[in-house]
């Protein structure tokens, strides 16, 4: 089955996925990353995208962005790929294709499912054995949240906010929600949206967004023609 066009909406929150061709390790190292969060973040300042946290895993990327024109993340990270291939080509001697393709990317209801994807991204490394415990490492924006590394550049989610009155106390929440990590359903949830292309969220956000929409928004279940929502 042919791929969907990807969905882009101004003002709503995107998770982004973009693997690297054959699992090459796109990230080979801390300069690597760095290089790559640097040209992030100029191209998100450039074109309207707030930032809410980053998973550079050794041969892939977890985005948590909010466009603020339709074109903006499309525009953002082909700017931060036409310099960072050469970049990497240049300095591990690669050729040829560094990205399998295009990045994909969903759309998420935020009210529900920012934190969620929040506490995915943050525990992606520890999950896949890269690292001793959730922003330990500079993989992630995990660091931020927990109070270890203020990083200007993130926009932090009202979902984050209210997790307690006090900077100490988000932080100490945000720690224990962490090392719970998410349970099963909803781990799957955020995974299929983003492989898949599928909005998630509720049938009220759905129906909403449907109105605008040029293609279909979920998966439409054989012989039912009403719209079905992923379910944590």
């Amino acid at each position: 089955m042919a791929r969907l066009p990807r969905l882009s909406i101004a003002g709503q929150l995107h998770h982004v996925l973009w693997r690297s061709n054959g699992a090459l390790a796109v990230f080979v190292d801390e300069e690597d990353r760095q290089t790559f969060l640097r040209l992030l973040i100029q191209q998100a300042r450039l074109h309207g995208l707030s930032l809410h946290a980053w998973a550079l895993m050794p041969d892939h990327l977890h985005l948590l962005v909010t466009p603020q024109q339709a074109n903006g993340l499309s525009v953002a990270l082909q700017a931060v790929g036409r310099v960072y291939v050469p970049y990497y080509n240049r300095r591990h001697g690669h050729r040829g294709t560094l990205w399998e393709g295009r990045f994909r990317s969903t759309i998420l209801e935020a009210s529900r499912w920012m934190l969620p994807a929040l506490i995915w991204l943050d525990t992606h490394p520890y999950r896949s054995g890269w690292s001793v415990e959730p922003g330990a490492h500079s993989y992630t924006s995990a660091a931020h949240y927990l109070g270890l590394h203020h990083e200007r550049a993130l926009t932090t989610p009202p979902q984050y906010w209210a997790l307690g009155n006090t900077p100490f106390a988000r932080e100490a929440a945000y720690r224990t929600i962490l090392e719970e990590g998410l349970d099963d359903a909803s781990r799957q949830a955020l995974t299929q949206a983003a492989l898949k292309g599928w909005v998630l969220g509720s049938p009220q956000f759905v129906a909403e967004l449907q109105k605008n929409a040029a293609r279909r928004l979920t998966q439409t279940q054989p012989g039912r023609p009403s719209l079905h929502t992923s379910k944590p």
